[in-house]
């Protein structure tokens, strides 16, 4: 993966760039022009899924495994984020959670944690039992990792919003 900023992001800002790959997420911090090396997370879609995730939806055991494990992760790196930075996105993934949200498609949407955190609350309804057909989330395990792994994220290190940009 190219570590680079997403389109239409301006130099001077603080930025926490946030990709959640199949193997691995990665974090990328940038203040002003300074940009660090990327942090690598030992969390990521596809792994997560087969790591913990046996049913689809996941069991609400499985849940719980998977979020004290990524939580564990995210905290790990957390003396590194850039506290106040903007965390943006370019992950299709993360842009299906917006429009799961009821965000309008842009060029650019700002997804705040509490429509994030009501996607994650139909994810857990499903796993008690809502049936599929009554919600239109992805029914895959990946999707379910990437939307644990996005909630841990925002919560623990404290981002109001993520900005998901094309």
């Amino acid at each position: 993966m190219e570590h680079t900023l997403p389109s239409g992001t301006t130099p001077a800002a603080s930025l926490t760039v946030l990709h959640i790959g199949a193997e691995q997420t990665t974090v990328l911090q940038r203040q002003g022009s300074t940009q660090a090396t990327p942090l690598a997370l030992d969390i990521g879609a596809q792994k997560t899924a087969q790591q913990f995730f046996k049913h689809a939806p996941p069991s609400p055991y499985e849940l719980e495994n998977a979020i004290a494990t990524v939580e564990d992760e995210v905290m790990r790196v957390r003396p590194q984020i850039v506290p106040g930075s903007r965390l943006v996105t370019s992950d299709a993934a993360i842009r299906e959670i917006a429009r799961l949200a009821g965000l309008a498609p842009a060029a650019q949407i700002e997804l705040p944690l509490d429509a994030m955190e009501q996607v994650f609350q139909r994810l857990t309804a499903r796993s008690l039992g809502r049936p599929a057909s009554q919600d239109d989330m992805p029914t895959d395990t990946a999707f379910a990792a990437t939307l644990l792994i996005l909630r841990e994220f925002m919560q623990h290190l404290h981002f109001a919003s993520i900005t998901v940009q094309a």
